[in-house]
């Protein structure tokens, strides 16, 4: 490409519309080529090539001799900058081309947009190498914001809205919802002087609606959750009115949940209903599910057909568990078997949408497969399908059991309809639970026979099945005290399922009622180890270690039984007993008194806390606890009888007659109460009645000994003529006693003489010698034992009562605990009965 050289200098092309200096030629007139034409060099002609020519040729371009007495260049360099470079400096460029940069602090500009990094001629003029600047010094103080200003006020507070709406969630989202409530209102009020302030300053369209709806919306949901039902339905309301909020409609099905929660049922159905219209069809899900808030609410007023209407549309829409169940219930209220039947069969075909089990057993020993199906085999996905199928099966097995009664002839012809069905459809293992469960009919309806032979059934079933079945029946078989059949099918339940703890408790149990604690305890431990939280086991081992006299590890079984079990109150009182047995009354009274505060109206042990007080002197507190025992049940003989005594001993005799005339009418058959009660009235000084008293236990009881001499005694003080007929009386009877006593001891000592008549007749008769002195003295001993004349007669021991009065809290029999059942022992706590099997939730 040709060049062109002119004296030094290149004429600028001014841009379309740029100022051109005064006087300027254009580049294309004559003087300009002329002077072009002078300085170009033409190559010589040559045929020859001369290998060292053109190394001392150069362009003219690039000569910069001259470039400063180029008046037409240095106009040039004012016309495009406007002024001349403050100092003079070299203004050559290593490629000979003219700068046109002004120096500004000491470092040129560079010339052209690509720069290598660091580099500048400024070194050549004395500057030191900063690439970084750092020579500048440090950047200047950003300017000062002005707090004063409405603007920064107006977003301070804006801020503080948001977090102030952000601390209420969070204090709901923790539980305190009374913090909550107070952050939102905070926050509306805060919004309500934002709103204020912005109006002052800015249009009114500048408002953050945003803002105002999340205040209102979070405020009337806190509203609701405190229960504060009438501001929550104001505060949507506000928000519901407001034109100015998009989609504000969906929250009419918050305000039909609230007047749902307050049973007005008509509000709810218009509220769900007028959402209903304002939500588009594009929103399926949303439209179903206030459509299954209406047919709950249906089902509430008892508005069951149009209940069946909106379950209906559900189900041939969008089919879920939760409607196809609500729909069985609806027919089942109106009786219609065929549609139930129906309802059934299509809750059986609701999809689950869940992975199949198989998907999480690894196919092959890939290492990297197995680590993957190793993190997901129970990852949050995983658990959510676990608890989709759990609810799925939960909803069929209720179904099932609701219909199977009343869609056949017979509950047992209902089930095995169910039956047939769950076996065709997807859940076929709910099918042995549903027999298991027809069994549990079974036994609820008192047919024993048909429950066992149901169970039964399943002894050829897989291993599962079986295991759960022999469970069951080894528990029926333990309560009715048939344990050898008991332990055959626990053995079998064993056997069939090793890790399984009911099993393992059950077999324990059989175990424990044949006296062998130790092999029991090893039971009981084996099932603890299979499932930690078989909390029968736990407490059936500290049962066979209080058994074994083993206290202190007794006494671990429980507390820790008691860190699983906070509020039973079985394993309270085990608790207060083993302290009771290892002479520890202040830990007993204590635990007693927890005790007490879970079940307060617990007569037996409000009766131990009295007793225990009694032992260590505490008169006062012994007697309040035995009284509150006696309010809540006031047939404890026991309990009377410390009453009546403490009153006798606190010279109250008057409060006492009360207390052993009820006695007297629980136990009519023994004299002692009545006797109790004359002699309460004779300590009080009211003789005449304890007299009429006396008569009446004559009357009833004509050969004891105790109520003549009282009626001797009376009659003597009194001054009777009756006096000499009952003294009489007295005397024969005790002469017939005393012949009595004297045959019978004769018949005694008539046997061991004929056992040894070798002995010869001198070693008979001094046994028969002796025989008579002990019985003197035995006779003797018992009249001194009797009270005296001048003495009131006292309460004898617990020892006299009649067996023939059976005391229904009386002692019980400690048995362990089964699988099956629960039942609080009203002595003791100790038989407890859980169930995994029998009774299921």
């Amino acid at each position: 490409m040709p060049s062109l050289a002119t004296g030094g200098a290149l004429w600028p092309t001014a841009a379309p519309g740029s100022f051109a200096p005064p006087g300027a030629r254009p580049a294309g007139s004559p003087q300009r080529e002329v002077q072009m034409m002078q300085n170009v060099h033409l190559a010589a002609d040559t045929d020859e090539d001369d290998l060292y020519s053109g190394y001392n040729d150069y362009n003219p371009t690039y000569d910069t001799e001259d470039l400063e007495n180029d008046t037409a260049f240095q106009q040039a360099v004012r016309t495009s900058h406007g002024r001349r470079p403050p100092s003079k400096t070299s203004l050559t460029s290593s490629l000979g081309r003219p700068i046109t940069a002004a120096i500004q602090d000491g470092v040129t500009r560079p010339m052209t947009a690509v720069r290598a990094a660091g580099f500048t001629k400024a070194a050549l003029r004395g500057s030191a190498f900063d690439p970084l600047g750092q020579s500048r010094g440090p950047a200047p103080p950003l300017e000062a914001k002005n707090e004063d200003s409405p603007e920064e006020k107006i977003r301070q507070l804006e801020k503080k809205v948001n977090e102030l709406v952000e601390e209420s969630c969070i204090a709901n989202s923790c539980g305190d919802l009374k913090l909550a409530l107070e952050k939102a209102k905070d926050a509306g009020r805060k919004e309500r002087v934002l709103v204020r302030q912005r109006e002052q300053v800015t249009t009114p369209e500048n408002i953050n609606l945003d803002l105002t709806y999340s205040v209102l919306f979070n405020l009337a949901n806190q509203y609701s959750v405190n229960e504060m039902y009438a501001e929550a339905l104001n505060t949507y309301q506000v928000i519901v009115k407001n034109k100015m909020f998009s989609n504000a409609g969906k929250l009419k099905v918050n305000m039909g949940n609230i007047y749902l929660k307050q049973r007005n049922y008509s509000k709810a159905i218009k509220f769900y209903r007028m959402a209903l219209d304002q939500i588009p069809s594009v929103h399926k899900e949303m439209r179903i599910k206030i459509m299954q808030n209406i047919g709950v609410t249906f089902i509430k007023t008892g508005q069951y057909s149009d209940a069946i209407n909106s379950f209906e549309h559900i189900m041939s829409m969008s089919p879920n568990l939760k409607a196809g169940f609500n729909l069985i219930l609806s027919y089942f209220a109106i009786g219609d078997q065929e549609k139930m039947k129906k309802s059934f069969q299509k809750l059986i075909a609701v999809p689950l949408e869940i992975d199949e089990d198989d998907k999480y057993i690894s196919p092959s020993d890939d290492a990297h497969t197995n680590l993957v199906i190793e993190a997901i085999k129970n990852d949050h996905l995983r658990q959510m399908e676990r608890e989709r199928k759990a609810m799925a099966e939960k909803y069929i097995m209720t179904a099932a059991k609701l219909i199977a009664p009343v869609i056949e002839t017979s509950f047992a012809v209902g089930y095995d309809w169910c039956v047939e069905v769950v076996k065709a459809s997807q859940y076929v293992e709910l099918a042995n639970d549903l027999e298991i469960n027809k069994a549990i009919t079974y036994l609820r309806q008192k047919d024993f026979t048909q429950a066992v032979d149901t169970l039964k059934m399943f002894e050829k079933k897989d291993s599962r099945v079986k295991s759960a079945a022999a469970t069951n029946l080894s528990f029926l078989y333990y309560l009715e005290n048939e344990f050898a059949q008991a332990s055959s099918y626990a053995d079998l339940a064993v056997n069939s399922d090793r890790y399984n703890p009911s099993a393992l408790t059950n077999k324990g149990n059989t175990v424990f009622a044949n006296g062998d604690y130790e092999k029991a305890a090893e039971f009981y431990k084996e099932a603890l180890r299979n499932d930690s939280s078989c909390t029968e086991a736990l407490y059936n081992i500290g049962l066979s270690y209080k058994k074994l006299n083993r206290l202190n590890e007794a006494l671990d079984c429980f507390l820790k039984l008691h860190a699983i079990l906070r509020n039973s109150a079985q394993v309270l009182y085990q608790i207060a007993n083993v302290y009771e047995l290892m002479e520890d009354p202040n830990q007993a009274i204590e635990w007693l008194m927890q005790l007490i505060s879970v079940v307060p109206t617990d007569s037996r042990a409000l009766s131990k806390l009295g007793e225990l007080y009694d032992s260590e002197g505490d008169k006062s507190q012994a007697f309040q606890y035995y009284y509150e025992s006696y309010r809540y049940f006031p047939s404890n003989i026991e309990v009377i009888e410390w009453l009546g005594a403490y009153y006798i001993d606190t010279q109250f005799c008057e409060k006492a007659i009360q207390y052993f005339e009820r006695a007297s009418l629980i136990q009519p058959t023994q004299v002692k109460w009545q006797l109790m009660v004359a002699s309460c009235f004779r300590r009080s000084g009211n003789y005449q009645k304890a007299l009429d008293t006396y008569k009446d236990i004559h009357r009833k009881f004509p050969e004891n000994v105790e109520c003549l001499r009282f009626l001797v005694r009376l009659c003597t003080d009194i001054g009777l003529k009756e006096v000499q007929e009952y003294a009489t009386k007295l005397k024969r009877l005790e002469k017939m006693k005393e012949m009595r006593e004297q045959r019978i001891k004769s018949g005694r000592d008539g046997s061991g003489s004929s056992r040894g008549r070798r002995e010869g007749s001198a070693g008979s008769d001094s046994g028969q010698n002796c025989s008579a002195s002990s019985k003197s003295e035995r006779l003797s001993a018992k009249l001194r034992a009797l009270p005296g004349t001048n003495e009131p007669y006292e309460s004898s021991s617990n020892k006299e009562i009649d067996a023939s009065y059976v005391d229904p809290l009386g002692p019980q029999v400690e048995r362990p605990k089964t699988a099956a059942k629960k039942r609080v022992d009203e002595d003791d706590f100790a038989d407890e009965e859980l169930g995994d099997d029998l009774l299921p939730e």
